[in-house]
């Protein structure tokens, strides 16, 4: 199968070319190893099987050795041996060079595992998801979000229908299903589910935990997926039988596995008078985890289309995080004590912002654009800065343009880097 460009390609390159080690980090299955090995000379595969296991046992006893290679050296699941991370960042500060490493990673080891130090200036970090619809070759590309946050404005048309948004929410965006018919692409999002409530989360730290109650608690995540659900919310969901510590506990080592990633809330300046609810919102990885938790096929969605609409929010949101890491931005929600909610802002390192709405059908594209004129409005009134651009993603039924009121629609198919 030829190698699939991936938008971090580029960010990797120039991490390597600052960095003494750049770690690449994100759920399994997304091709980070695939992605690392395309720039690496040699490698230490700890889940390499010759030998008994010879690399991760050689890493285990003796990590300074395990690490010599050619650079840059590819360490592929570095948690597995988490001392090899504090002789990677030994051997940057010894050395002094650059793209010596890249290690892989798709969990975070717990405070007892740690490793020594932080890898702060030595070891930079890459956030690599799931295949975006640019990635797969769905999205033509042509609006652009860096183009967005330079006040650009666009043209340009979609071809979704509303039973291909239902297929690519159950696909997901494994590069293992690329090409793959979306029942038997759900079927790796189902078994991924599986792996990671029955064996994961006790693998990563050895406590052995419930495999039934980490599923309730993913479906009750999936079900609340893409909306400011509360704690509260999911533990009723769960009708008492785990407490809120535990919840949460198993919340927290979802987010190690990079299985969940949280939205932050948006604060749009330190001293704004704007009041903030401050919650976050929880997102899975990748829209079919959530279709898989609920047991959803295609056609059970296009029978339900709330549930569609929400995992379509999380299809946007999933590929708006990696077109605005792109640019140097990142994914934030806004939900203030007004109860003024707008599902995403992207926002640059220099203050530059996009207010984004998320509709699945050209009919919620209206109260999408009244959602942004508000937030516009209390924005500028509060001292802030205006969006660069107020935009509406829609699924289908609307070509991308500049309505009346300066509101860029655009078709999910047409959005990228």
């Amino acid at each position: 199968m030829p190698y699939i460009n991936r938008i971090v390609d580029a960010e990797l390159e120039r991490a390597l070319g600052a960095f003494g080690a750049v770690l690449l980090e994100g759920p399994k299955w997304c091709g980070k190893t695939t992605t690392a090995a395309r720039v690496a000379r040699s490698s230490l595969m700890l889940s390499d099987p010759a030998g008994d296991f010879a690399s991760r046992k050689l890493a285990q006893v003796e990590p300074s050795v395990a690490i010599e290679g050619e650079s840059p050296r590819l360490i592929d699941e570095w948690q597995e041996v988490p001392k090899l991370w504090d002789a990677v960042r030994y051997r940057c500060d010894a050395t002094g060079g650059r793209g010596l490493f890249v290690l892989t990673g798709s969990a975070t080891p717990d405070d007892a595992h740690a490793p020594m130090h932080s890898g702060v200036g030595r070891i930079a970090r890459v956030r690599m998801g799931t295949l975006t619809l640019q990635e797969q070759g769905v999205s033509s590309g042509k609006v652009s979000v860096a183009g967005l946050l330079r006040g650009k404005s666009y043209t340009a048309l979609g071809s979704l229908d509303v039973q291909t948004i239902a297929q690519l929410v159950v696909r997901g965006g494994w590069p293992s299903a690329a090409g793959v018919p979306a029942p038997a692409a759900s079927m790796l999002a189902r078994g991924y589910v599986d792996g990671v409530c029955n064996s994961d989360v006790s693998r990563i730290d050895g406590v052995r935990r419930d495999p039934d109650k980490v599923t309730r608690l993913v479906r009750s995540l999936a079900r609340n997926e893409s909306t400011l659900a509360t704690m509260k919310s999911v533990l009723a969901d769960l009708g008492g039988d785990i407490t809120r510590q535990t919840a949460a506990k198993y919340v927290s080592i979802l987010s190690r596995l990079h299985f969940v990633q949280d939205v932050p809330a948006w604060n749009p300046a330190l001293r704004s008078p704007v009041v903030l609810r401050q919650a976050a919102k929880h997102h899975l990885a990748d829209p079919s985890l959530a279709a898989a938790a609920l047991g959803a096929s295609t056609e059970s969605l296009l029978e339900d289309v709330k549930t569609l609409g929400l995992l379509f929010e999380s299809l946007v949101i999933h590929d708006l995080m990696a077109y605005a890491q792109a640019s140097g931005a990142r994914v934030y929600h806004y939900h203030d004590s007004s109860d003024l909610e707008v599902d995403a802002i992207v926002q640059a390192d220099d203050g530059r912002w996009l207010a984004v709405e998320v509709k699945l059908g050209a009919g919620g594209v209206q109260d999408g654009c009244q959602n942004l004129l508000r937030l516009e409005s209390k924005m500028t009134d509060a001292g802030n800065r205006p969006p660069a651009a107020k935009v509406v993603v829609v699924g289908f039924g609307e070509p991308a343009h500049l309505t009346e009121d300066n509101v860029q629609v655009v078709p999910i198919d047409t959005l990228g880097v």
